[in-house]
């Protein structure tokens, strides 16, 4: 894990189990992009990609949906 880095896994709103809380906490120890797509794809059913929102030409926000009926946001820089 890169020094001073901090990933966090916040819930908003009441609708998700705490299951699924727990199935996307893995998702906190993912390093990279590639790491998390990889993560994703191997669930079943597999994560998709919901959208890609692009900040800069550095950072992007990538949308991922799952574990059903969550979304996770992961910040790239």
């Amino acid at each position: 894990m890169l020094r001073g880095m901090t990933r966090e896994l916040r819930r908003v709103g009441d609708g998700v189990a705490p299951d699924m809380v727990g199935r996307a906490a893995a998702a906190t120890r993912l390093e990279t992009l590639e790491d998390v797509l990889r993560f994703g794809f191997a669930q079943l059913p597999p994560w998709e990609v919901a959208d890609v929102i692009v900040q800069d030409e550095f950072t992007h926000d990538v949308i991922v949906r799952g574990p059903g009926p969550a979304f996770l946001v992961f910040d790239t820089t």
